[in-house]
């Protein structure tokens, strides 16, 4: 499993879009065609940037912006009228042994999160909501997640970071070292079925037979 990044976005707070009656404000889809893929790659190459530009963690690994090229994974985007918000790769069945008894148990694995330089935490927070909801669909307790954390929390440049996370329902679950080797921040979050949900985020990505397929 490839080192996962839940990249913050400190700066500026814009606030969210209201859906109107007819559709929903946002939209998360598979990343499924060449082009899309492309605008995501590219998305991740300026967000890795824009973080070295300004000294904060990011992930050691060099080829993140190939996995959103590749259409091995199963990526997905956060779409604000076809505007390209944030991206990620999903894995419903992570191999979470290098937490130790804090992975244990199902979960929906959320794999290098990236949003859009310099835009506000709303785009975080805004998947960290639909994230919730898709894991309860699929029926999976937890959503979780790694953060790059170069030193103690306490001091790293990501612990504000972590305090914002935690005030929209992440938990830390400790730190350590993951697969390859680099220290980072274990995020948990709660699975739960938020009902009105699609009214500001519209979900398109297929959910596996047999899960829950109601409207939230």
């Amino acid at each position: 499993m490839s080192t996962a990044g839940m990249q913050h976005a400190p700066g500026r707070h814009a606030p969210l879009r209201s859906a109107t009656p007819s559709r929903s404000a946002y939209e998360m889809r598979p990343l499924c065609t060449d082009a899309v893929r492309a605008e995501a790659s590219a998305l991740v190459e300026d967000r890795l940037g824009w973080l070295a530009r300004r000294g904060l963690p990011a992930p050691a690994r060099g080829d993140i912006p190939a996995l959103f090229r590749d259409d091995e994974h199963e990526s997905a985007g956060l779409f604000e009228d076809d505007i390209l918000l944030g991206c990620l790769i999903l894995n419903r069945q992570p191999n979470l042994a290098h937490w130790g008894t804090a992975g244990a148990g199902p979960s929906l694995f959320l794999d290098h999160v990236h949003t859009l330089p310099g835009r506000s935490d709303d785009i975080v927070r805004l998947i960290t909501l639909w994230a919730s909801d898709h894991a309860a669909r699929l029926g999976l307790p937890h959503v979780r997640a790694e953060a790059p954390a170069r030193h103690d929390l306490s001091v790293d440049p990501i612990a504000r970071f972590l305090d914002r996370l935690k005030h929209m329902g992440w938990e830390i679950r400790g730190t350590g070292q993951c697969t390859n080797g680099e220290r980072t921040a274990r995020l948990e979050l709660r699975a739960e079925h938020r009902h009105g949900l699609t009214h500001l985020i519209r979900c398109t990505i297929p959910l596996p037979p047999g899960t829950d397929r109601s409207a939230s």
